[in-house]
C-alpha cells in the first residue's frame, strides 16, 4: 500500500539546504535568516528568509549549486544592502494602474538585478563564477522562450525575453526579431533605455528607466505578460518599509565629540549611585518620542550597553512589565481570555524547532492488557524465540569471556611472562591484572515507532521486530522503552497541532517479565512529525546515566503533517544532528512492502546519513534486525 501518489516527486536535499542557510546567515549577518525553495527567487527581510528558485532543479549538480548560490548572493548581498525599498514601493504605487503591471514589475526586477549583480561581483569577486553560470543558463532559457512566444504570437512575453538577451548580451545585438511592427519601430528608443541601465547607480535610477520605457510601451502592447520570470513581492516590500520606522527611533547621528576613554573598563570599578535627572541642557530641545534622551556628547568606553537592570516601581508607567492573563469574574470578555490561554498551552513547541512552534505533546500510557493482546504477543514471541535465545546466548558468552579476561600491558600488577617489551620499549608495560569486571551492558534503547496511517500494512511485522528487541534486551537486563508517535489530524489547525506519544513499555517496566504484551496496542493512526518526536525522545535519553544511548526510529517514509511537508525533512535532519551532539546514536529502520526506490533512499539518507537500514520485505524484519541488535550490544559491552 502506497502512502500517496507523488504527483510532484521533489525531495529536498537537507545537506544542501543547510549550506545555503549558513551562506545566507553569513552574508546577511542575521542569525535567524532562513532559506526556502519556491517558484521564484526573492528576498523577504521582514520574515527573515531568502526564497531560492526551483528554476535550477533538474540540472547538473554544478549548475544547480551555482544557480542556487547566485540566488543567495544577489538577495543576501545585493537586495539586502544596495536596494532602496522606499524607491521600490514608490515605483510599485506608480505602476499599480498600468495595463502592463506585471511587465513593469518584472522589467524593474530584471534591470535592478543587473545593477546589483555588478555590485556584488565588485564587492565579492568570488561570486563571479556563480553569476557567469546564472547568466549563461538564463540566456539560453530566454532564447528558447522567445522562439516559443514568437510562434504563439504572445508579443509582451516575447519582448521581455528579448529585453533580457539585449541587457545581458556579450556584444551588441543589431538584428531584432519580428515581434510586432510597432515594437520594431520603437527599437531605437528601447535600445537607448537598455544602454542607460548599464549606468544605473541606484534603485531610483532603475525605476526611472523602467517608468519611461513602460510609458511608451503602454501605447504599443495590447496585453500584459502571461508568465512570471522575476518576482517583486509587493506586500513584503511594504512590510519591509514599515519595519524601517523602528530603526529611525535609534540614534544615528554621531557624537559632537569623538573622545575615547584612556583606561579600559575592567568590571571592578567602584560604582557610585547617583540620581540622574531626565532634563538637562543636552536634552533641552523637545523631541517627538516619549521620554527620549538626546545625548550627543560624552566619552566612548568599552563598557557594553543594553545590559539588564533591576526593575523599579516606575517601570509600570512605561508599560515594561509583562503579566499573564487571568480569568475575569465578569462574563464580558470570557471568550477572549479563554482562547488566549488555550493558544498559550497549545503553542508549547517553540523549543522543539521552528517548524514545530505550534505543536504540543499529548502523552499516553498503555491501557490494561487484554487477553487478545496477550494471545497475539505470545504467538509473535514464539515465532521469534529462536532468534531471541540465540542472541541471548551469544551475549552471555561474551560477558562471561570479558569477566575472566585478564587486562594486559599495565604499569603495575602481576608480572607477565611476556618480558620482551622490557628490553624494546622505553616505558615497558609488563604487568597484568585478573580483576573481575562488572558483567553488565552499559546501554539503553529507545524504540520510536511511526504510527502514521501508511503503516497499516506493515504494523504487524513491525511489532515482531519490536518484540524481538524487547525480549533480547529484557533477557540481558538492558533498560529500554518503546514509544509510538503520531499527530492528530482531526484536531490539528494552523496554530495548534497535538502530537501523541504512547509509551507502551516504559524504562522502569522494561526488564519485567510481564511487560511485553502492551506492544500490541500500537496501531496505525494519522500523520507523523518526525523531527518533533525525535527531539522529545532526545530529552528523555539525555537524562539517562548509561554510557551508550541508542534511538531507533521505525518508519516507512518521509515526515508528513500540517505545514510540515516542505521543511519536515530539514527539521528531522536538524533534530538528528542535535541528538548526536548529545552522544545519542540515532538510526532509522526503513520499512517497505516492495522494492525501495532510489529517491526514497536519498530522502532517508538526507535525514539520517549512513545510519539507515532499508528493509524491502517487511516479513524479513526480525532476521535483518538480529545482526543490528547484536552489533549494538557488542558495542556496549
Amino acid at each position: 500500500m502506497q502512502r500517496f501518489i507523488q504527483f510532484n516527486d521533489e525531495n529536498i536535499n537537507s545537506f544542501q539546504l543547510m549550506e545555503l542557510i549558513d551562506l545566507a546567515k553569513t552574508l546577511t549577518k542575521i542569525k535567524d535568516m532562513d532559506v526556502e525553495y519556491g517558484p521564484l527567487n526573492y528576498f523577504d527581510l521582514p520574515n527573515k528568509k531568502v526564497l531560492v528558485s526551483h528554476f535550477w532543479d533538474h540540472r547538473t549538480l554544478e549548475e544547480e549549486w551555482l544557480g542556487l548560490t547566485s540566488d543567495i548572493f544577489i538577495r543576501a548581498i545585493g537586495t539586502n544592502h544596495f536596494s532602496d525599498v522606499k524607491e521600490i514601493n514608490r515605483y510599485i504605487n506608480k505602476m499599480k494602474n498600468s495595463p502592463l503591471y506585471s511587465f513593469s514589475k518584472q522589467l524593474f526586477m530584471m534591470i535592478e538585478d543587473a545593477r546589483l549583480e555588478e555590485i556584488v561581483k565588485r564587492e565579492r569577486p568570488g561570486t563571479k563564477k556563480a553569476f557567469e553560470a546564472r547568466r549563461t543558463i538564463y540566456t539560453k532559457y530566454f532564447e528558447s522562450q522567445l522562439k516559443v512566444h514568437l510562434v504563439k504570437g504572445v508579443h509582451t512575453d516575447a519582448l521581455f525575453n528579448f529585453l533580457y538577451m539585449l541587457l545581458h548580451a556579450r556584444s551588441p545585438i543589431t538584428d531584432w526579431p519580428a515581434i510586432q511592427k510597432e515594437i520594431n519601430l520603437a527599437g531605437p528608443f528601447i535600445n537607448l533605455q537598455i544602454q542607460r541601465s548599464f549606468d544605473s547607480a541606484s534603485t531610483g535610477d532603475s525605476a526611472k528607466i523602467c517608468l519611461e520605457l513602460v510609458e511608451v510601451l503602454e501605447d504599443i502592447l495590447q496585453k500584459d505578460m502571461l508568465n512570471e520570470y522575476f518576482h517583486l513581492p509587493e506586500r513584503t516590500m511594504q512590510e519591509w518599509e514599515e519595519s524601517l520606522t523602528f530603526d529611525e527611533l535609534k540614534r544615528r547621528d554621531p557624537l559632537q565629540n569623538d573622545d575615547e576613554a584612556e583606561e579600559k573598563a575592567t568590571g571592578e570599578e567602584e560604582v557610585m549611585e547617583e540620581e540622574f535627572q531626565t532634563w538637562h541642557r543636552e536634552s533641552e530641545e523637545k523631541g517627538d518620542s516619549f521620554l527620549q534622551f538626546d545625548l550627543e556628547q560624552g566619552t566612548k568606553t568599552n563598557i557594553k550597553g543594553e545590559a539588564a537592570r533591576e526593575g523599579d516601581e516606575g517601570d509600570q508607567a512605561l508599560g515594561m512589565v509583562q503579566g499573564a492573563s487571568r480569568k475575569s469574574s465578569h462574563n464580558d470578555f470570557k471568550g477572549d481570555i479563554d482562547e488566549s490561554r488555550e493558544e498559550e498551552r497549545e503553542g508549547s513547541g517553540e523549543n522543539y524547532g521552528r517548524e514545530n512552534r505550534h505543536a504540543y505533546p499529548v502523552y499516553e500510557t498503555a491501557s490494561a492488557i487484554t487477553p487478545e493482546n496477550q494471545r497475539k504477543y505470545d504467538s509473535f514471541k514464539k515465532e521469534i524465540s529462536f532468534l531471541q535465545k540465540k542472541l541471548q546466548k551469544i551475549i552471555e558468552k561474551t560477558l562471561d569471556h570479558k569477566k575472566i579476561q585478564p587486562r594486559n600491558r599495565l604499569v603495575f600488577g602481576r608480572l607477565s611472562k611476556q618480558l620482551v617489551p622490557y628490553f624494546t620499549e622505553e616505558q615497558p608495560r609488563v604487568f597484568y591484572k585478573k580483576d573481575e569486571e562488572s558483567p553488565q551492558i552499559d546501554a539503553t534503547f529507545t524504540l520510536l515507532l511511526d504510527c502514521s496511517a501508511s503503516m497499516q500494512d506493515k504494523m504487524e511485522e513491525t511489532r515482531k521486530g519490536l518484540i524481538l528487541f524487547h525480549e533480547v534486551l529484557k533477557s540481558v537486563r538492558v533498560p529500554h522503552e518503546i514509544v509510538g508517535f503520531w499527530e492528530d489530524t482531526d484536531r490539528a489547525s494552523e496554530t495548534s497541532q497535538p502530537n501523541h506519544f504512547k509509551t507502551v513499555i516504559p524504562y522502569n517496566d522494561s526488564i519485567h517479565s510481564s511487560s511485553g504484551a502492551a506492544v500490541m496496542q500500537l496501531k496505525p493512526e494519522e500523520d507523523n512529525r518526525d523531527g518533533y518526536a525525535i527531539r522529545h525522545m532526545t530529552e528523555r535519553l539525555t537524562k539517562r546515566a548509561e554510557k551508550n544511548r541508542f534511538l531507533l526510529v521505525f518508519s516507512d517514509g518521509e515526515p508528513a503533517a500540517m505545514n510540515y511537508e516542505q521543511n519536515g525533512i530539514m527539521d528531522t535532519h536538524e533534530a538528528i544532528i542535535q541528538a548526536r551532539k548529545h552522544g545519542i546514536e540515532v538510526m532509522n529502520v526503513f520499512l517497505s512492502t516492495e522494492e525501495i526506490q532510489e529517491s526514497q533512499k536519498d530522502v532517508i539518507q538526507n535525514m539520517y546519513g549512513k545510519y539507515s537500514l532499508f528493509i524491502p520485505k517487511i516479513e524479513e524484519l526480525p532476521d535483518i534486525l538480529f545482526p543490528l541488535l547484536k552489533r549494538l550490544l557488542y558495542k556496549s559491552i
